[in-house]
């Protein structure tokens, strides 16, 4: 079709849409995962993020049109489906129970002195550098001469739409557009050195995502099964049903702080079976390959290499 149609609140449109590059030019695309084909969309016209750009058209009712012919997923390279987030990646921290316990009893979390206190009171938020996002099958490339403790989190993603301050539990979901997959691939060893989060959690290619934005009207975000598998196999197994903190509950403690913008993400928080919780703990090398899946999502097939020295 040239162009999708409105979904019946008029607000939004049903698709999954792809960042990717094809023969040097970088395009967005809508997905069709059971043909396993990407169509061409014309981009709409404004300056900086094209998806960015398209979002806003789109909230406005203005619906992606395809252009040229459909192309075989496996003859593009995936990017993040967003460039240029408004602000860091927002990431709640400790949102799985049993992850909570696993991660407390780890000796890597300094927001509880004990397994009495593993569970938060409030959603613990921490972020990501844009930096760290990497496409949906590209390498975590590992700089070994500053970690070697290198762990793995499969995440649902949230993905915000209309922007808005001090958004009530009751209104949240008319904030969010799409969501996507997330692994928060984590130094545990430069999390504790740095007593916080950021630089362990930041460094280049350490958030593999997408594989494309899945529009909200596609999926029932509160019962999503989330997995993660570390060569062929599975090591988390659990669904958003089992968060502590709810997508709506997130947004309305995010947004009575900061103002959400367009195209801002927000990764909910992972299972247990991290490899900082398993006895022995077992953390990824090079060869080793992880895959993170959300139901109903998509998933990102990720290599772990060696960073080339500069």
């Amino acid at each position: 079709p040239d162009a999708l149609n409105l979904n019946p609140t008029g607000t939004s449109f049903v698709m999954k849409i792809a960042r990717y590059v094809h023969q040097s030019s970088r395009m967005l695309g809508l997905v069709d995962v059971v043909a396993g084909t990407l169509t061409p969309v014309a981009e709409a016209d404004g300056p900086g993020d094209a998806m960015l750009t398209l979002m806003h058209a789109a909230l406005a009712g203005h619906a992606p049109k395809t252009v040229g012919a459909a192309l075989p997923l496996s003859a593009v390279q995936l990017l993040p489906p967003i460039a240029r987030p408004s602000k860091n990646i927002l990431c709640i921290g400790k949102n799985y129970a049993a992850h909570a316990t696993e991660f407390t009893r780890s000796g890597y979390d300094s927001s509880a002195k004990s397994a009495q206190d593993a569970i938060p009171d409030a959603p613990i938020v921490f972020t990501k550098a844009p930096c760290s996002m990497t496409g949906a099958h590209d390498d975590i490339i590992v700089p070994w001469n500053i970690t070697s403790q290198v762990d793995y989190e499969a995440e649902l993603g949230v993905v915000i739409g209309k922007a808005g301050r001090g958004i009530t539990r009751e209104r949240a979901y008319e904030h969010v557009w799409a969501y996507c997959v997330i692994n928060d691939a984590t130094a545990r060893d430069l999390q504790a050195k740095h007593k916080q989060w950021l630089l362990g959690k930041s460094i280049d290619t350490f958030c593999p995502i997408g594989p494309w934005l899945t529009s909200a009207d596609e999926v029932e975000p509160s019962n999503l099964d989330v997995q993660c598998w570390v060569n062929g196999e599975l090591r988390q197994n659990a669904n958003t049903r089992d968060l502590i903190f709810d997508i709506p509950a997130i947004i309305e403690s995010i947004s009575a702080s900061m103002t959400l913008e367009t195209g801002d993400i927000i990764a909910t928080g992972t299972p247990d079976g991290v490899g900082a919780g398993r006895s022995p703990q077992e953390w990824l090398w090079p060869g080793d390959v992880v895959v993170a899946c959300v139901e109903g999502i998509g998933t990102l097939r990720h290599p772990v290499v060696n960073a080339t020295p500069d």
